[in-house]
């Protein structure tokens, strides 16, 4: 006989959190990096029988936004808040013909452009690096956005308490706090890492420039929601399939102070757990993001390197929550049976749920080739196997 839920979806996440133990393991979807590309899930409504248009959520990454009746019909006990754009930003989709293909480009805030061939409409990649030949005083002159801009956070109170009094979900902010990466994404891949090898003071200079930025931005998102959410998203991508995408002695004396201070201001400011997001085989940085005072790790790819599930928890499950790594996202996902995507996530959960501290997701958005499914065996396993008896 299957148990019976016996917490609110909130109560049940909030245990899971604290490292209690739980009626049964939370399940995720719907954020930045816990969310479905639209190709997925306009294959899933149309498996489930439900007629919906679909919404874009995130352009970059071309993920839809599930409404309430996949969320239900998942048993997602997670609701998704996020800021806006300020009123000043005159972004949106344009259209462009290079290279002999036709583009829909979106150039964001700090002046990056993402852009999607029209041919091959997946996903946003970068086109315009701004500050790819930048110096020194190139990066004082950037025209950076305001973080505290007001207008980025207009009714974002509203939508957070309607959530918190008008429903029972756990309310998790959308991802922000992206110290890091907004680097490279203004100098290039190749060019940062060239950076952080001989050129300290330039990388140091980009860094305080977007941790201002950020420090500006929670500091008003704190005050309109830090009494309401349950769970703040910050995160950049530290590692690859193989191991850290730069050596850790750089990361400790360039980037973690950083880091480091970000987090302490927002856990100075509010009794929300810090989630922190990094893909690839992160292992030998858990220490440094536990270290900073993150709460949560995400998405953990357990088809990475020295990324076994059994291992992680062992090593790391009484010092912080791993939310995800549900599935191999990689290759079971993706390719698999419904059945052989129902076997790994028995066998994962069998090994984060012990104990608490572990909430369900995919390793990260789930691809538009996934077929729904699978996406029905992965989440329908999840509740069934993650009672705690």
């Amino acid at each position: 006989m299957q148990p019976k839920e016996t917490l609110t979806p909130r109560e049940r996440v909030l245990k899971a959190l604290n490292h209690e133990v739980p009626d049964r393991v939370p399940i995720d979807l719907g954020g930045n990096q816990t969310g479905i590309h639209k190709n997925a899930y306009r294959a899933l409504v149309e498996r489930l029988g439900l007629a919906e248009e679909i919404e874009i959520m995130d352009a970059v990454q071309q993920l839809a936004r599930p409404s309430e009746a996949v969320l239900q019909r998942l048993r997602v006990d997670t609701r998704y808040i996020a800021a806006s754009a300020p009123e000043s930003w005159k972004g949106g989709i344009t259209r462009a013909c290079r290279d002999g293909h036709n583009w829909q480009d979106l150039t964001d805030e700090f002046g990056i452009r993402w852009s999607m061939p029209e041919d091959a409409p997946y996903y946003m990649d970068i086109t315009l690096h701004p500050l790819a030949g930048a110096t020194l005083a190139d990066v004082r002159n950037h025209p950076w956005p305001k973080g505290d801009d007001p207008s980025r956070f207009a009714g974002l109170r509203e939508r957070a308490l309607r959530i918190r009094k008008e429903t029972p979900y756990a309310v998790v902010s959308g991802i922000s706090g992206v110290v890091y990466e907004i680097c490279w994404y203004l100098r290039g891949l190749e060019q940062w890492f060239c950076d952080l090898m001989d050129n300290t003071e330039f990388c140091e200079a980009m860094l305080d420039q977007t941790l201002k930025f950020w420090m500006d931005w929670f500091r008003v998102f704190l005050d309109e929601v830090g009494d309401v959410v349950d769970v703040i998203m910050i995160g950049d991508d530290l590692a690859g399939q193989n191991g850290p995408l730069f050596n850790p002695a750089i990361y400790r004396r360039i980037v973690k102070p950083r880091h480091k201070r970000l987090v302490k201001y927002i856990r100075s400011r509010t009794q929300a757990k810090i989630w922190y997001h990094t893909c690839g085989a992160c292992a030998d940085l858990i220490p440094e993001i536990i270290d900073n005072g993150a709460h949560i790790l995400n998405p953990v790819q357990v088809s990475a390197r020295n990324m076994d599930p059994a291992t992680l928890k062992r090593r790391f499950g009484e010092q912080i929550v791993f939310w995800g790594g549900g599935v191999d996202a990689q290759h079971i996902l993706p390719r698999g049976t419904p059945a052989e995507v129902s076997e790994n996530v028995r066998r994962n959960l069998e090994a984060f749920m012990p104990h608490g501290g572990y909430v369900f997701n995919n390793v990260h958005n789930i691809q538009g080739e996934v077929p729904p499914d699978n996406i029905l065996a992965m989440f329908d396993t999840a509740f069934e196997y993650g009672f705690y008896r």
